[in-house]
């Protein structure tokens, strides 16, 4: 019996290297399978909107039905307006938020903020456009860049809010007791301690963010309403380039809708920079962390 024991534990490595190997190929092949949609999506969007980028696509609007050029001046201009303002909105309030309940939240209160954030992480964006529709839009009797701002910073805020508290609580201990032991006042401590050392994370938030607030469309159709005009004035109807895609998706013209492709382009651009460059930072602060 003694002799059969070397070979049995033999067949038994030999089995979960096997499992293991298969397992690995599984995996890889499951995300191989998963990147498919992506590459072919992203391909698909190249292909049709590449032709249409030029200087005159940044810098001029839309031509008449029927007549070549043109651009989406006013999508690119008002979309930086109002994903500008509403970062303006959102990154303080979720910062600030986000170091009430990982640093002095305890109780009924945080848990409500809490709770909040997790309800508004899992809205639908139409939703938060129509409330915001119902409460600024017909308060001010009239479309406008900040109805559309504040659409984007309710929907912004939860995400900076709860991804800025887990990387706070991710700050070692050691470092808030060893302040606190010489004396630093705790708001100090949080300022130039916590915050700094925790400033990858928070940055990671605030990139997924604003990603988010780039793609939305349906919080500006019920806002901002959208304008043909380059506009700058955050009291008036303001463009974005998802809208615009969208309104230049459903033409009849073949130029508009090449013009939708070049927008979906930028956007896409946008929003694969944003995510990775979040994804190196959150990286990065793990490494730190680590």
């Amino acid at each position: 019996m003694s002799e059969l024991r070397p070979p049995a534990r033999l067949k038994s490595a030999a089995f979960r290297k096997a499992k293991s190997a298969a397992f690995t190929g599984l995996l890889w092949l499951t995300g191989v399978v998963a990147m498919v949609p992506l590459v072919l999506i992203i391909g698909y969007v190249l292909i049709k909107g590449t032709p249409v980028m030029s200087g005159a696509f940044f810098t001029q609007t839309a031509p008449p039905p029927g007549m070549p050029g043109g651009g989406m001046a006013q999508a690119f201009m008002g979309t930086g307006l109002i994903v500008g303002i509403g970062t303006a909105v959102s990154v303080p309030l979720g910062v600030l938020t986000a170091v009430y309940l990982s640093e002095y939240g305890r109780g009924r209160l945080a848990t409500a903020v809490r709770f909040v954030a997790e309800i508004l992480l899992s809205t639908p964006s139409i939703v938060a456009g129509a409330f915001i529709w119902a409460v600024v839009v017909t308060t001010m009797r009239s479309f406008s860049a900040i109805a559309g701002s504040i659409a984007l910073a309710v929907l912004m805020w939860p995400i900076i809010t709860r991804a800025t508290e887990e990387t706070l609580r991710l700050v070692p201990n050691d470092l808030r007791e060893a302040a606190l032991a010489l004396g630093v006042p705790r708001w100090k401590m949080v300022l130039r301690i916590v915050i700094p050392t925790a400033g990858s994370g928070i940055m990671t938030a605030v990139m997924l963010a604003v990603a988010r607030g780039f793609g939305e469309t349906a919080p500006i159709l019920l806002t901002s309403l959208g304008n043909d005009f380059i506009n700058t004035n955050p009291l008036q109807p303001t463009d974005a380039v998802p809208l615009r895609i969208y309104n230049y998706a459903q033409s009849a013209f073949t130029q508009w809708q090449s013009l939708a492709w070049g927008g979906a382009v930028t956007l896409l651009a946008a929003v694969l920079v944003l995510s990775i460059g979040a994804r190196m930072l959150s990286d990065r602060q793990q490494r730190r962390l680590g």
